[in-house]
């Protein structure tokens, strides 16, 4: 009788549904999924690593670079972890910039995973539509911070600098006339929360156009439900958090299990899964977009009405303004030392955690009395996820791989760090 052997694939990282650098070896059995095993390590740049050789306050720039899709949200771990062992008082004008900005990176974060994971089970028109709504929002990343995507701009105590008077405005160009121009600018000619207003105003009706293609569209369910299932007690063991665990059918939300910063003074609901396979978790993220943009509508209520500081004011750890540090001698010294040594910070340990988009972010510091960290460890949400790919693959076809590495939402910069 003839010897049936299982052969071995290499799926990644070239493959286009790989997501950057997943090297995914597969067992097969014919077409059928018997053992995964992802290889990490690929795009390691030893963070943790770097940020035990730099001053505290450079390191905010690292935190852009793990999950490069949730920017402002990494920042906001790191940040909180430092101001635990400072013992810094944020402004409340300040922490309500944060939660919005939080929740605009959600959703920032929601429609790249909805327009690639559409694109890779087969739907392009998706894609399309998510990064038209991208834009708007990447443009209020740049309108605050100076950047589309590494913003750098939340602070130990605060965040960089109070939300802008005016949107950037096109002009005219040989692709755009004046009438072209005029519709472009019809939202942006007001502050940047009058940009937001709008965009909040619109999005549910962007949210129904994508539901309208996928949520009841018979290919997409064919290629989601019953995929990649996990039982919340497995998804409990396995370390998941997020959408991947509130998928499953459990209600865990650091937001409002352990609220940080507004999210207890802010009404909004955590969606939950019942049978957690794909389909359920498509459905979670798609209601959290949602329910972010009603937290971000509740901040833009908040921060008209309250205007106020939004860093606070200790120069020991802040540096003066532009203008004081050009009269006075004092300021400039204090700026001087921050910018070159940065601020020495009290022996002990922290840990924040976020309700990052894609699950647990944390942050554990360990600070020896020095003007680094004497140890950083970075709790990725992605990493417990990828963990369990061969766990979900199991029994299942090569085209249900990338709909399960999909479904999972991995971005490898916070993986391999």
């Amino acid at each position: 009788m003839a010897e049936i052997r299982n052969y071995t694939m290499n799926f990644g990282p070239q493959h286009p549904a790989a997501h950057g650098v997943l090297r995914l070896v597969l067992e097969l059995d014919g077409e059928v999924i018997e053992r995964a095993d992802p290889h990490i390590g690929l795009l390691h740049r030893a963070t943790e690593k770097l940020a035990e050789t730099k001053p505290y306050n450079q390191s905010i720039p690292y935190m852009d670079r793990l999950d490069y899709v949730s920017m402002m949200v990494n920042e906001h771990a790191y940040v909180m972890a430092l101001e635990k062992l400072l013992e810094v008082d944020v402004p409340i004008r300040a922490q309500y910039i944060r939660v919005m900005f939080d929740e605009i990176t959600r959703i920032l974060n929601h429609l790249l995973w909805l327009g690639a994971h559409a694109l890779d089970i087969g739907a392009m028109t998706v894609f399309l539509y998510a990064f038209r709504e991208r834009e708007d929002l990447m443009d209020v990343y740049e309108a605050v911070s100076g950047a589309r995507m590494h913003a750098s701009y939340y602070r130990v105590g605060g965040v960089y600098r109070d939300l802008p008077d005016s949107m950037p405005r096109y002009s005219e160009s040989r692709w755009h006339d004046a009438g072209d121009v005029a519709r472009m600018n019809a939202n942006r000619g007001g502050s940047l929360l009058d940009f937001l207003g709008d965009f909040c105003a619109r999005f549910p009706g962007y949210i129904d156009d994508y539901e309208t293609l996928l949520t009841d569209n018979r290919i997409w369910k064919q290629r989601t439900v019953g995929i990649g299932v996990v039982s919340p007690e497995r998804a409990l063991q396995l370390g998941f958090t997020g959408p991947m665990l509130r998928g499953s059918g459990v209600e865990w939300d650091l937001r409002k299990k352990q609220p940080y910063e507004v999210y207890d003074k802010l009404d909004f609901d955590i969606p939950v899964g019942v049978h957690g396979d794909c389909y359920d978790r498509y459905l979670v993220r798609v209601e959290e977009m949602r329910q972010s943009n009603r937290i971000v509508a509740q901040c833009i209520g908040w921060l008209r009405a309250n205007p106020g500081p939004v860093i606070a004011t200790d120069h020991k750890i802040v540096p003066p303004s532009r203008a004081e540090m050009k009269a006075d001698m004092e300021a400039l010294i204090h700026h001087f030392k921050l910018f070159t040594e940065g601020y020495s910070v009290p022996e002990g340990e922290a840990y924040a955690a976020v309700e990052h988009p894609k699950g647990e972010f944390g942050i554990y510091l360990m600070s020896d009395g020095a003007n680094k960290p004497f140890r950083l460890k970075i709790r990725a949400p992605g990493f417990a996820h990828l963990a369990a790919l061969d766990e979900m693959t199991r029994g299942h076809m090569i085209a249900d791989v990338v709909a399960i590495i999909g479904t999972q939402d991995i971005v490898f910069g916070e993986i391999d760090r």
